[in-house]
Order: C-alpha cells, then sequence, then structure tokens
C-alpha cells in the first residue's frame, strides 16, 4: 500500500485535500483524524505538519508527500528526497524585507543579522552569495524582530507581501527562491502505485488548465479554424447532417478561451461551446 503524507493543517492542506479528491482518492472528514486508509485505490494517507513531511520521506518511513518546496529544502535532505511533480498552486517566494529605505540589494546585508524561520535556506544562500551576516532563527512573529531590535532585516516566505507593508517594511533584492507546492519522494525510490498516483494528479493539473471546445464550421473553413484549435494531439472533425458543415472539438487554454472564441467566429464558426474538463489522462 503507498504511503502519502499530507498537510495537516492550513491552506497548503486544503489545497492538497481537493486535489487528492478531484483525483478520485478518498480524503478525511474530520480535521482531527491523523491516517485515513483508502482501501480501494491502495494509498494510505497520514496529515502531518508540512514542515515535518521532507523528514519522514528522507528517512523512508513514508513513500511520497505533499508539501512547499521551501519547507522541503528548508528540512535539509535533498540529498535523499526529490521533486516528483510541480503541483503550480501554492505559490510563494522566498525574499528578504527590512524597514523602508534601509536597504536595497541582498549585499548590503554583510556584517547584518537577518531573522527567519527558514534558516538552512537562507544560510545556503548567504554561502552561495559570499555575504558575511549572522541569522537569528525564529520560529514566527519574524516581523516584528527588527522592530524588537533583535535583527537588521529578515528573510520570510512571502505570498502578497501585505503583512510586510503593514509592519512598515519593504521587500528588496532578487527572491531567495521561488516555491509552489510540490510532492516529493525518496531519490530512486518507486513504489508499486506512484505511476497512478503522479497520472491521477497529472490528469487534475490538466483539467485545471484546459477546458473543451465544441464548434461548428464550414467544411471549406475547417483548416483555418483547427489553426486556432490544434488542442493536445489534433482535434477532432466529424461529419454532420448537413454536409458542407463539419463539427470540431478540441482542448484549449482556459485563459486563453473567450479570445479564441472570439477568433472561430470572425473565421465563420457557429453554436460555439465550452464545457469544463472534471478529469482527463494526457
Amino acid at each position: 500500500m503507498l504511503r502519502v503524507a499530507l498537510p495537516n493543517k492550513g491552506a497548503l492542506s486544503e489545497i492538497a485535500s481537493t486535489m487528492f479528491k478531484e483525483a478520485g482518492y478518498l480524503q478525511r472528514r474530520d480535521s482531527r483524524e491523523l491516517v485515513l486508509v483508502d482501501e480501494e485505490n491502495q494509498v494510505e494517507f497520514f496529515y502531518l505538519r508540512p514542515r515535518d513531511i521532507a523528514v519522514y520521506v528522507g528517512r523512508g518511513i513514508l513513500d511520497v508527500g505533499i508539501t512547499g518546496r521551501d519547507l522541503y529544502l528548508d528540512a535539509d535532505v535533498d540529498d535523499a528526497v526529490e521533486e516528483q511533480l510541480s503541483l503550480g498552486i501554492g505559490k510563494s517566494a522566498f525574499r528578504f524585507a527590512a524597514p523602508v529605505g534601509a536597504f536595497n540589494d541582498a549585499q548590503q546585508l554583510n556584517g547584518k543579522r537577518i531573522a527567519t524561520s527558514y534558516d538552512v535556506l537562507l544560510r545556503h544562500y548567504l554561502e552561495k552569495s559570499g555575504i558575511q551576516a549572522s541569522i537569528v532563527r525564529l520560529d514566527g512573529a519574524i516581523e516584528s524582530s527588527v522592530r524588537l531590535g533583535v535583527a537588521d532585516a529578515i528573510a520570510d516566505v512571502v505570498e502578497t507581501g501585505n503583512t510586510i507593508k503593514a509592519a512598515g517594511m519593504e521587500i528588496f533584492g532578487d527572491p531567495l527562491l521561488n516555491s509552489e507546492a510540490v510532492m516529493i519522494g525518496r531519490v530512486g525510490h518507486k513504489p508499486s502505485g506512484l505511476d497512478v498516483l503522479i497520472r491521477r494528479l497529472n490528469g487534475v493539473l490538466v483539467a485545471r488548465q484546459y477546458v473543451m471546445l465544441d464548434y461548428d464550421v464550414r467544411r471549406e473553413l475547417a483548416d483555418q479554424a483547427c489553426e486556432l484549435t490544434p488542442g493536445l494531439e489534433s482535434p477532432t472533425v466529424s461529419d454532420l447532417a448537413n454536409s458542407d458543415w463539419v463539427a470540431v472539438r478540441a482542448m484549449v487554454k482556459k485563459s486563453q478561451t473567450n479570445n479564441i472564441m472570439d477568433e472561430l467566429y470572425e473565421v465563420g464558426a457557429r453554436a460555439i461551446l465550452v464545457s469544463q474538463i472534471h478529469a482527463c489522462r494526457i
């Protein structure tokens, strides 16, 4: 049975649970549940702190897990753990911040104190960049550390930046790391059921990015219309009762749907319909 770790709480927990439901897996109904067995799909789910997931996977206790790229790299187990699938959700960035006008470049942090909850990530970045700075390890409320005189700047994971602005600080320098939700597994370990899991999750990702587009077009204009809707492999073109017309079906990027519909209409397509894709296998 495949052993999978999922975040036990927070935004990442909701994101992961929703994705696994869409992929056809059983998920817990009570947030207090720590273990759930999906007999039908032969998967056992363990709900853990996102920061701990990489440790369990890296030590071989669990097969795979969903966590943030920042959290798994900060666990310092990347010699035993590798990313197996980027989920494209829960995006954030690991950034420097300080009081407005204090710094505008990371190199100015030489000799300064930097507060963070991600000391491993920060240490690796400072070593790589040749910056000599002191790391102040804190578990939370990083934004208050400068005002309290504990640090000169902070390094933290930022999504909107609103919390940093509210603390009277600003982000500066390039991102230390761009993060998102990822599925991680042990290096060289391919347990039974993993290929199916990855295929299902990929299907969810594709279904979220694409819609199905159907339309009718005159036969002599079909090639021109199909150039606008090439699909993943090739569009489906079917004869209609009126032999002068054909029906076309193709997957298109959700973000481009309205522009494509307008272009198809200009070409001469009619009865243009869009439908959601709930699941797929690519």
